[in-house]
């Protein structure tokens, strides 16, 4: 179980973009939340093909509301990113990136146990 509600910084996980499916994305879009996708590339292992990321150039997301939360999370949890869903989980492992983006895996990994 991740503690993720205990975060002191909710938005680090944040710091950079994730990939969404297309068709994803353009449910997103619809709801007018005012973010924006970019980066639209042919990708096999999204189920539409083609996946589009939440941030340019690898900045912060762009869904991020003025209070540093998830505008997409607050009107539809269902169409929140799946990789933002599971963070700071990946297929069921420890993400890579937790180690950079969450402040709580990055101490627990110094004490030798997971977030």
């Amino acid at each position: 179980m991740n503690s993720c509600g205990r975060c002191k910084k909710k938005d680090s996980c944040c710091d950079f973009g994730v990939w969404v499916d297309l068709e994803v994305a353009k449910k997103i879009l619809l709801l007018g939340l005012g973010g924006d996708f970019y980066h639209l590339e042919e990708d096999e292992d999204f189920p539409s093909g083609y996946k589009v990321g939440t941030s340019p150039e690898d900045n912060r997301c762009s869904f991020l509301d003025p209070d540093g939360l998830c505008a997409i999370h607050k009107v539809d949890y269902n169409l929140k990113p799946a990789y933002c869903r599971e963070f700071p989980y990946e297929n069921g492992k420890l993400s890579p990136e937790a180690g950079v983006l969450c402040p709580r895996a990055k101490s627990k990994r110094r004490q030798g146990k997971t977030a």
